[in-house]
């Protein structure tokens, strides 16, 4: 679940008091890392996460394709991993935007075991897109750019990496990827590594463009949970 990330940083959660008295909590007094990997250690519950999704559904859509005008993102079919590691982020302060802090957080997300049985579920969706698109200006130097800097860790179809949490970024929509290159590189991304940063800064204004515009008509590959559905074995590994 990801959206356009804001300017200031956040203020602390009204409801925190409140998250540490409930049963089994997400320990906001944890670093992220532990609480990423209190997340991956439980067995998800999906049709939990079905209904844990419903109050994503009000922005990023019953079918998780996100907003009409691209500024929501596509989270259905997303790696398990990409999303737990970001629900978790929204939650201590490493990545920002009021919307999303709000709804990663409690009353909505109790414990660990909700952030896995939501990203589970999300996984689970059959990916939509392409995405919404750019002028097509830039489309075959976005190609270009995105091959020598941006497939070797995102795959060449810009598939992403789901054991190395590398977001699948294939028909993901133009002005929400557009927007997170800004963001990294303005400081208003604080979940990208500082190697991250440094490689996209050195990127001008084209090929953001292009690569944004190039990534937004690539169409997803199908989640895990798809194939075995119709008798192709999927990788155990979320």
């Amino acid at each position: 679940m990801f959206m356009l990330s804001r300017i200031g940083r956040p203020g602390p959660s009204a409801l925190l008091g409140l998250a540490m008295l409930l049963a089994c909590p997400l320990a906001h007094g944890a670093a992220p890392r532990d609480e990423y990997d209190s997340v991956l250690a439980h067995t998800p519950d999906r049709l939990h996460g079905e209904t844990l999704f419903g109050n994503c559904a009000r922005c990023h859509g019953a079918n998780g394709a996100g907003a009409k005008d691209g500024s929501i993102p596509a989270i259905a079919g997303q790696h398990f991993r990409v999303l737990a590691r970001q629900l978790v982020d929204y939650r201590h302060d490493k990545r920002w935007d009021e919307r999303m802090e709000h709804f990663a957080d409690t009353p909505y997300v109790v414990a660990t075991q909700d952030v896995a049985d939501v990203a589970d579920y999300i996984s689970s969706l059959k990916p939509t897109g392409p995405g919404v698109n750019g002028d097509g200006g830039e489309v075959d130097h976005g190609a270009r750019v995105y091959a020598q800097k941006c497939a070797a860790c995102h795959g060449a179809q810009g598939e992403g990496d789901k054991l190395k949490a590398y977001p699948r970024l294939a028909g993901q929509h133009y002005p929400y990827l557009l927007r997170q290159l800004h963001d990294a590189v303005e400081g208003r991304r604080p979940n990208f590594s500082s190697a991250h940063i440094r490689l996209i800064s050195h990127l001008d204004r084209d090929d953001f463009v292009g690569i944004a515009d190039y990534l937004s008509r690539l169409a997803p590959a199908a989640p895990l949970a798809l194939r075995a559905s119709i008798g192709i074995d999927p990788d155990p590994a979320r």
